[in-house]
């Protein structure tokens, strides 16, 4: 079957998958490792369904080396994974737990001598629960404890993992955690969570610095925002300006301080929340970015919805095939932010941080996951990459959410996105129809 052209991307091109910590290791009592907001979020009653916990997941805290073993039969260039910070600072700040570091050490040497390049996340919404006890994000202390902790992951494994991401989706961490209450630490609080995006953005700055400064190797330092193309779902005065807040909302709010051009005056209105700022704190989170990492899923169509929460916007669900969340499969959107990170913010490189989709896999009498939808979401995803690139925008790797199926937070085990089926009952992995193709894209991208 011929792949999707992929000619523009070159040959230095990375292909890669990614996972997070919470969502795969389990092991969430061992070696040192102290509670997060996420296994204390998972203990609320109808929080996560299936009152579904992370405390096994995939076990890959003890499975890892066959999960490397899987990313070489897929011929991967690169993995994506998390660091969580609770096996590393238990407290969130102050002493040290060697044992965590020295799992994520072993595991580095194990990505490296399968010829795996490592790109490292360190904060995938996994805050250590003592944060939060402590008042969390929106506390200017956390984002000075992210940079101690930064600072002491960098100087252990620094001489070897070069691309670093300060956070993942700091929107969800805000917006979904502090506003909608759909996520940890589960608030509905506007004042919070808008203070709480400003110190997710200033611990990154800080981060950035403090990765710059302890890691004994060069490093390349940059951070994942999930984006979405907005289109309103009418010409009226009201959807136009509805669209208008909800790309502040989803895109500007997150992009223009990290490209040093403040936050924007539009949303600080519709917020009506001051910012904590202090002394040099914008210089500091516009940190100079190696590169830009963009988590695209799909594109959002929204209309006005003044009774709703702020910012007064609803989305309405997309013309096109859906996922298993359910979320519309719209593959230019993807070309779309690609290319608009590139000339509204002059971006000089980019990764696709995540893409992929949920679906409801069934596994075939002899084992096998024929996932045709997910293969098809794939090639067309790959595509669009490929054709933001003949375009012009310097994208540089495509990491495919999710190397294995896994604990899709408050979504608990019920939607599965990877390239990999695991059975939860024995742990079995297999690789799905989407993986095989995938490896077939990658090898005749080479």
């Amino acid at each position: 079957m011929p792949s999707p052209d992929t000619s523009a991307l070159g040959p230095e091109f990375l292909w890669g998958a990614a996972t997070s910590a919470y969502q795969i290791e389990g092991a969430a009592a061992e070696d040192g490792r102290s509670p997060s907001i996420w296994d204390t979020f998972c203990r609320v009653p109808g929080a996560v369904a299936g009152g579904d916990t992370g405390d096994v997941a995939t076990d890959s805290y003890r499975r890892w080396p066959e999960d490397v073993a899987l990313m070489r039969t897929l011929g991967l260039d690169t993995y994506r994974f998390s660091i969580a910070w609770p096996r590393i600072v238990p407290d969130g700040t102050g002493a040290v737990n060697q044992a965590g570091l020295d799992h994520y050490d072993r595991f580095v040497d194990g990505l490296l001598e399968a010829g795996i390049r490592p790109n490292a996340t360190l904060y995938h919404w996994d805050l250590p629960q003592a944060l939060q006890d402590r008042g969390g994000w929106p506390e200017r202390a956390t984002a000075e404890a992210f940079a101690e902790y930064a600072a002491v992951v960098a100087a252990r494994l620094g001489d070897r993992v070069t691309d670093w991401a300060t956070l993942n989706e700091p929107l969800c961490s805000a917006w979904i955690g502090h506003l909608e209450g759909k996520m940890a630490p589960g608030l509905t609080d506007l004042t919070a969570a808008v203070r709480a995006s400003f110190h997710l953005h200033l611990g990154h700055g800080l981060a950035a610095q403090a990765l710059r400064a302890a890691a004994p190797g060069p490093v390349r330092v940059g951070l994942a925002n999930n984006l979405s193309p907005i289109e309103p779902a009418s010409d009226s005065e009201a959807d136009l300006a509805a669209a208008r807040r909800a790309d502040g909302h989803i895109n500007r709010w997150w992009l223009d301080p990290i490209f040093g051009l403040g936050y924007p005056e539009d949303m600080l209105s519709v917020y009506g929340v001051d910012l904590p700022v202090q002394g040099d704190d914008l210089k500091t989170i516009a940190q100079p970015l190696d590169w830009l990492g963009v988590n695209y899923y799909f594109r959002q169509i929204v209309a006005d919805d003044p009774t709703g929460p702020v910012p007064g916007f609803r989305q309405l669900p997309g013309p096109g095939a859906q996922t298993a969340m359910p979320w519309e499969v719209h593959a230019p959107g993807l070309e779309q932010l690609l290319l608009r990170v590139t000339h509204e913010y002059g971006a000089r490189d980019l990764m696709v941080t995540e893409s992929g989709a949920a679906f409801d896999d069934v596994v075939g009498p002899e084992g096998r996951v024929d996932d045709a939808e997910r293969t098809a979401y794939l090639e067309q995803h790959v595509a669009a990459v490929a054709r933001a690139a003949a375009a012009g925008a310097p994208v540089s790797a495509f990491y495919y959410w999710s190397l294995l199926d896994n604990f899709e937070w408050a979504y608990g085990y019920a939607k599965r996105f990877g390239l990999v089926h695991v059975d939860y009952a024995t742990q079995q992995r297999t690789i799905k129809a989407s993986g095989h193709r995938y490896a077939e894209i990658i090898r005749q991208a080479r």
